[in-house]
């Protein structure tokens, strides 16, 4: 009986397979539109992807997600890199680049916690919720584990002696209200009949708890994911980076949703609170921000971005890569940065912004002011924003700033800073992901690193390397015959 199409395709993808290295690396796999609906790592790529295509009952049944998908695969491409460490980095990059749709762990955040607060309500409640719905309430999260947010919310009860979602407060007349029946006035050890004002200090105390409590949370998957990657638990950290991209995707989706609201104001508006809030000479209308981003002080660079009259000005965007030492300093690195902004800014008689805004505390601060006057530059007015508490931090001395969470100059700063972040965090991983695949050229025995650096300078990128002839290849200087014909063939099988 001859061989059905279906059979042939499987039958092609089973001799690609054979042909696959023992080696690190990570695979796509795709459907016959050539639609990636899969990403994934493996120590050993011909050990993992042969396990796609083997017979087996066992898997059939107790993983009919996976069998729907090999069903659907009509070919793989692999990628080869130095080490699992690499491999989880470089996963995580294509995941977030093609958002396949049977990495669900990775792109689906319904699973995460957010907590409403209805400011329309005279008094409001706080309560659990997986969206965002509407423009009247205040959203804090997103929160990982379910357990332990409920958990939180009981102690903001008991400690701040606010109202969750099953209370029933009793209106006693002239302003005054009964939060809670008599038995549970007595859990909670707090007054219990109290003024709407009374009640907005105890609001407004447990909303700044849940904002750092969100980051805090946060900032300890992060050290757990470091941690597990340090003992070369490669599975785990995956595990939590996932978790960790999909919190930051819903947080960056509610700061959306948030900015959108301060955009329905007036600019001119919140620049004027912005300027009365900081004692600014003149209102803000032209802003410029930096932030660091590094890996372990691998990578190193910074970013700049401008705003103008309250939006982003995204033609005036800079980027740098810190030239002045490797390393992890990053008041080094700000100092770096702000200097040659500003000195070359100068140097072409350009103006410099109405304000500067530092990411980070009192230490990134100093740096950058240290950066003008160390070359003699009369600095504009500067600030940081720290991210613990939304710190204000004033760089002529002045006592710290904390802003109400809803102040529209305050939207205004984070809204900056978070373009900054972003900006930055881009730079960096397209940095790394450009060094995972020139790594490649480190497998090929005979080519000294001056070579390597002729050939990537000489064609521009891997990619256009992959694609050279014999010929193109021995153009370059140092590279002969004999040695193109084998770069040729190892470039094919990789």
């Amino acid at each position: 009986m001859p061989e059905s199409g279906k059979d042939k395709s499987r039958s092609g993808l089973k001799e690609k397979v054979r042909k696959l290295p023992h080696k690190p690396g990570v695979y796509l796999m795709k459907d016959r539109l050539g639609q990636t609906i899969y990403v994934g790592k493996a120590k050993d790529l011909k050990k993992r992807v042969s396990t796609y295509f083997q017979a087996s009952r066992k898997l059939m049944i107790a993983q009919p997600k996976v069998r729907a998908m090999i069903d659907l695969i009509h070919d793989f491409e692999i990628i080869l890199v130095k080490s699992e460490a690499e491999a989880l980095l470089l996963e995580g990059q294509l995941i977030k680049k093609y958002r396949p749709r049977y990495n669900t762990d990775f792109t689906d955040d319904k699973r995460f916690l957010l907590v409403r607060v209805d400011l329309r309500e005279t008094l409001p409640r706080f309560r659990l919720t997986r969206n965002r719905t509407d423009s009247g309430s205040r959203y804090y999260g997103p929160f990982a584990h379910s357990g332990h947010l409920r958990k939180t919310l009981a102690e903001l009860r008991r400690e701040f002696g606010i109202l969750l979602h099953d209370a029933k407060p009793v209106d006693l007349g002239d302003g005054r209200w009964r939060l809670y029946d008599d038995a549970r006035q007595e859990i909670y050890e707090h007054e219990n009949e109290i003024t709407e004002e009374e009640y907005k200090e105890r609001l407004d105390a447990a909303c700044k708890f849940l904002e750092g409590k969100a980051r805090e949370w946060l900032g300890e998957l992060k050290e757990e994911m470091k941690r597990a990657a340090e003992r070369r638990d490669y599975e785990t950290a995956a595990s939590l980076r996932d978790r960790i991209a999909a919190l930051e995707q819903t947080a960056a989706r509610t700061r959306k949703f948030e900015r959108n609201l301060l955009h329905t104001q007036n600019s001119e508006t919140v620049l004027e609170e912005l300027k009365q809030k900081l004692g600014l000479a003149r209102k803000p209308v032209h802003m410029e921000c930096f932030d660091i981003s590094h890996i372990s002080g691998s990578f190193c660079v910074a970013s700049m971005v401008a705003f103008r009259k309250a939006k982003p000005d995204r033609k005036n965007y800079r980027r740098f890569k810190i030239r002045s030492f490797i390393g992890n300093d990053d008041f080094r690195a700000m100092e770096e940065v702000v200097g040659r902004r500003y000195r070359r800014l100068s140097d072409e008689g350009k103006k410099f912004p109405d304000l500067i805004v530092i990411d980070g505390g009192a230490g990134q601060v100093t740096a950058a002011l240290k950066a003008f006057l160390s070359q003699g530059l009369e600095p504009p007015e500067l600030i940081g924003l720290a991210k613990r508490n939304e710190t204000v931090i004033f760089s002529d001395g002045r006592k710290p700033l904390n802003l109400e969470h809803n102040d529209p100059a305050l939207r205004l700063l984070q809204h900056i800073r978070d373009e900054a972040h972003h900006f930055a965090n881009s730079f960096n991983a397209e940095l790394r992901s450009k060094r995972l695949k020139e790594s490649i050229l480190d497998d090929f025995k005979g080519l000294g690193t001056r070579r390597k650096q002729q050939l990537l300078l000489h064609f521009g990128s891997i990619q256009k390397l992959r694609g050279a002839s014999v010929e193109a290849l021995t153009e370059v200087e140092g590279i002969g015959k004999l040695t193109a014909e084998r770069l040729v063939e190892f470039l094919q099988d990789s």
